[in-house]
């Protein structure tokens, strides 16, 4: 069975979005502020080992008047040559929109590559967007994707997963085996066994 919807809500298209746009500027600065080391260049078949590593981190980003962009957490990160990726254990990263809206993604394993074009969140994988006031003082809903493997595609703008996935929206529930959302055509296909529980408003709690 294959479920495809545009625009179920519009803020649920738009969560992913914070997530690429975190997760390539945070490892981007990983990257940055790590120091570069440099050998004599030798002949010899690579090996899959790190050459630095980092072990209880806090990464901050502000923006020019002072604001906290961004914050990525890690118990430890190590960078691998032979594969230019970087690992990052018990990561949780926080990042806060233009409008001060929180959104969050947390998982027991991250990689990504050299260009932060791919990331992979690998075991309890989260993203949750808090529940928040719009500018016209409306509510919205909180709302987060679950699995244990997320793959984000920052450049391309999309959010894969061959694995079960979990959208919640307050009460309102869609599980499915496997998740294509492409955030430029505000798409998402949910597919396999899809299940979906919607709770009309005059029954959710207060």
């Amino acid at each position: 069975m294959t479920l495809s919807w545009r625009l179920w809500d519009r803020f649920t298209l738009y969560l992913p979005a914070f997530l690429m746009g975190v997760l390539a500027m945070a490892t981007y600065w990983l990257a940055r502020m790590t120091p570069v080391i440099t050998v004599p260049e030798v002949a010899v078949t690579p090996l899959h080992e790190n050459d630095y590593f980092m072990r209880q981190f806090s990464l901050r980003t502000y923006a020019a008047h002072g604001r906290l962009q961004s914050e990525v957490i890690g118990g430890e990160a190590r960078h691998y040559p032979d594969t230019d990726t970087l690992e990052i254990d018990q990561v949780q990263i926080r990042s806060f929109d233009e409008d001060g809206r929180l959104s969050t993604a947390t998982a027991r394993h991250a990689i990504t590559n050299g260009n932060a074009s791919e990331v992979q969140l690998i075991g309890q994988a989260r993203v949750l967007r808090a529940a928040t006031v719009d500018k016209r003082g409306q509510a919205q809903s909180a709302l987060g994707f679950s699995g244990e493997f997320l793959n984000v595609l920052t450049n391309a703008k999309r959010v894969q997963s061959h694995q079960p996935v979990q959208l919640t929206r307050d009460a309102d529930r869609f599980t499915a085996d496997s998740l294509e959302f492409d955030h430029l055509n505000q798409v998402m296909v949910l597919k396999g066994h899809v299940r979906g529980i919607l709770i009309p408003a005059t029954h959710r709690s207060p």
